[in-house]
């Protein structure tokens, strides 16, 4: 008995070690690979056209699946506030705290877990494939930076159209507040449009793109890092797919709370 409970404990201790030592190394290559592509990134040469190549593919057609988002979620969380505020007679809430709380928190978050699940899980696709095809090989072989070439242009492409992304999915979830407020809670269209700027400041919008802007240089970054490191063939291409939308979608909410912390704090 007491022999069973030994080799078991030490069963448990073992994969405790091993999950602790795969996940630092895991780790120390993440920030590795980051710092050697901010280093590519001062220092040219640079490929534009393969930065705007990425600029349409991760700006232009993420803004369909961003706007339909947050239109839906404005709407839904004006009815959520209006119900809530309804108990303490707070109704006249609802045009502030939508505009505050999408710009803040459900805009950023919500464009970068979109983004993060269609242009992260590409990325590591595309890159999984020309890995696990010899494609970024045959790059080296004609002495062409594939980190430089492949990588550089995604990185600042995301990092510049999350931005953007963001603040027209603001607004966007703002006027799908104010169209559910107006038309299904009787408010007034041009007092719901002055309670809205007036409760506005610019700290509350220049916050909101600044986390847009880390969401989408971590969205690149896994799904770069993913694809880039990918084996085994189409079986590592899907689980690095995998690996990249769940790591981004778990950075962005923790990078969140961080940003929250700092740009907030009293």
């Amino acid at each position: 008995m007491i022999t069973n409970l030994s080799h078991l404990l030490q069963i448990i201790c073992q994969s405790i070690g091993a999950t602790i030592i795969s996940l630092s190394f895991t780790i120390g290559r993440i920030v590795k690979f980051v710092f050697s592509i901010l280093i590519l990134i001062v220092k040219p040469p640079y490929f534009f056209k393969n930065f705007l190549r990425q600029l349409i593919k991760i700006g232009w057609f993420s803004l369909p699946v961003v706007g339909l988002t947050a239109f839906f979620t404005g709407g839904a969380l004006a009815l959520q506030i209006y119900s809530g505020g309804s108990r303490f007679n707070a109704e006249s809430t609802v045009p502030s705290i939508v505009a505050i709380g999408f710009i803040r928190e459900l805009g950023p978050v919500l464009c970068g877990l979109m983004v993060a699940g269609r242009v992260s899980a590409a990325i590591a696709a595309e890159l999984g494939t020309m890995r696990v095809s010899e494609q970024i090989d045959a790059l080296i072989t004609l002495s062409v930076d594939p980190k430089r070439f492949l990588i550089v242009p995604r990185l600042l492409a995301a990092t510049i159209c999350l931005p953007i992304l963001a603040f027209i999915g603001n607004i966007i979830g703002i006027l799908g507040g104010f169209v559910i407020s107006t038309n299904r809670l009787d408010f007034n269209p041009h007092m719901y449009l002055r309670s809205t700027i007036e409760f506005l400041e610019f700290d509350d919008i220049s916050s909101g793109l600044i986390k847009a802007g880390v969401f989408g240089f971590i969205i690149s970054s896994m799904g770069c890092y993913h694809g880039f490191y990918t084996t085994k063939g189409a079986e590592g291409v899907g689980k690095a797919t995998t690996n990249a939308v769940v790591s981004a979608s778990i950075l962005i909410l923790g990078s969140n709370y961080i940003l929250t912390e700092l740009l907030f704090k009293s």
